[in-house]
């Protein structure tokens, strides 16, 4: 193992200068408690439901206390959540002509609504300012009625938060169409992404680009033989004695081939003798369906992906 401060700088992942955490590759945070009292006061707003000669209206959400957070990690999103929700009532009797006979205040209390229980409903607590035949009442028809509208409302609020709460339109607008790329080499020299002409490729880019891809092109020479190289990548014990980690690296076509400890895996789709090299290359850590093709060549070597190294020898 390098010690601090030392190592290729290429197989390092440093601090971005900028300090932006991309993709929310790294563990991200967000409070949520703020975003849920928003989000069960749009929940909760306009709810009334009647029984016969009995009206009851969620007036406001009284109290939403506790923690709620949502974490993200490699895209992947974790809700954590205690929290506990009161709930104002006030109710209506009427007689048999209409006209309003009473008003009664009640409330409605969740007391834990937690992760852990996630597919279980919460306890409910009822309770009404009246001890008499109509707050018994009015009781029996929060139970009944009201209650399941209040628990289908509380499970749109975890299944958000599933999603990623307030975070979840930022999610969904940072994930990677998997895309299949084939490559080509012009008259010029020049690699083609997709088979098109330049000018194509510019189009392609640019409409990659609202997709969230991006293009990277490097030019590296070495100076070195081909036949050199070729034995380089295809031995498996070079490959761990440069690289200090495991590698398992077939010779054969459609062969497979495991390298820097498992990080990369992939297949083996030509091989020429010391010529040329054509891989289908993973990380572990890329999206499902994301993959690369790898052509080592005489002239030269490119990676297509969306990002591109031009290396010639």
């Amino acid at each position: 193992m390098a010690k601090f401060g030392e190592g290729d700088k290429r197989w390092i992942v440093a601090d971005r200068a900028d300090g932006t955490n991309v993709h929310n590759w790294h563990w991200a945070e967000t409070n949520c408690l703020e975003w849920s009292r928003t989000f069960f006061r749009k929940l909760f707003a306009n709810v009334a439901v009647a029984d016969g000669d009995v009206s009851v209206t969620v007036k406001k959400v009284e109290k939403l206390d506790g923690e709620a957070y949502v974490n993200v990690r490699k895209g992947k999103v974790i809700p954590g959540y205690e929290i506990g929700v009161t709930l104002a009532l006030e109710s209506e009797v009427r007689g048999s002509d209409g006209n309003l006979l009473q008003k009664v205040d009640g409330a409605v209390e969740i007391p834990y609504i937690s992760d852990e229980n996630a597919g279980e409903d919460p306890e409910v607590r009822v309770t009404v300012k009246d001890s008499g035949e109509v707050g018994k009442r009015l009781k029996q028809v929060v139970v009944e009625k009201v209650k399941p509208v209040i628990l289908e409302k509380v499970r749109v609020w975890v299944e958000s938060m599933a999603k990623g709460g307030p975070v979840k339109d930022d999610l969904e607008a940072k994930k990677v169409v998997p895309q299949k790329n084939t490559s080509s080499i012009n008259s010029n020299g020049n690699v083609n992404i997709n088979g098109n002409n330049d000018n194509d490729s510019k189009k392609n880019e640019k409409s990659e680009g609202k997709k969230g891809f991006k293009t990277i092109n490097l030019t590296e020479r070495f100076n070195c033989r081909a036949k050199d190289l070729f034995e380089i990548l295809m031995d498996e014990n070079r490959w761990r004695g440069f690289t200090h980690s495991n590698a398992k690296i077939s010779k054969e076509v459609g062969g497979e081939f495991c390298i820097f400890d498992g990080s990369v895996t992939g297949v083996n789709l030509e091989l020429q003798e010391g010529k040329l090299i054509v891989q289908r290359w993973r990380f572990g850590s890329w999206l499902d369906g994301i993959q690369s093709t790898v052509s080592v060549m005489k002239k030269l070597i490119y990676l297509s992906l969306g990002i591109c190294f031009w290396i010639g020898f």
